[in-house]
């Protein structure tokens, strides 16, 4: 079975990002769903000539290269992605061949502030051109007061915001299809 990867721009446990990468997933459907471990090295490249590209990188661009399509969700972090979520940016972008490149992508942003990490995700949008994946353009997703939109079960439970990562989903699935 064919299988989609979220990839979330929070460390925390409880984070908002990872609980929408996983509502999204279930809204995608029949698919499975990997979430990618983002706790690599901080990018260097001594440590990149020295020793190549960590295991744990090589990882995630596998995860890449394997999935049917992408969901990247951030937080909002001083106007701006997190630092994690580019780092993994940076080291993917490394890897000969690029795993970006034709990849079906959606971008989403959870955020506890009233834009729902809108900045964040333009800014998120903007790195991705030059990898040469196939972002799909909206509807934009960004999740405000974030903290306040999931029941116990992590569903989202505005109906805007539901039916808005129900489209979203549906594109991607239909550009991964494509």
């Amino acid at each position: 079975m064919a299988y989609i990867l979220g990839i979330s721009g929070s460390l925390r446990a409880a984070s908002c990002n990872s609980k929408l990468l996983r509502e999204a997933a279930r809204l995608y459907g029949e698919a499975e769903y990997q979430e990618a471990d983002l706790h690599l090295p901080l990018y260097d490249g001594d440590l990149e000539s020295a020793e190549g590209i960590p295991a744990s990188v090589a990882a995630l661009v596998e995860a890449i290269k394997g999935a049917e399509a992408v969901i990247i969700s951030t937080p909002e972090y001083n106007k701006a992605p997190s630092g994690v979520l580019k780092n993994a940016l940076d080291w993917v972008s490394r890897s000969k061949p690029h795993p970006w490149v034709g990849k079906p992508v959606a971008v989403l942003s959870a955020s506890s502030g009233r834009s729902g990490g809108e900045r964040a995700q333009m800014i998120l949008r903007s790195f991705m051109v030059p990898f040469r994946a196939r972002v799909i353009a909206g509807p934009e997703m960004h999740l405000a007061d974030c903290a306040k939109q999931f029941d116990e079960a992590g569903h989202l439970t505005g109906q805007l915001y539901i039916d808005t990562l129900s489209e979203l989903m549906q594109a991607l699935k239909s550009e991964a299809r494509r």
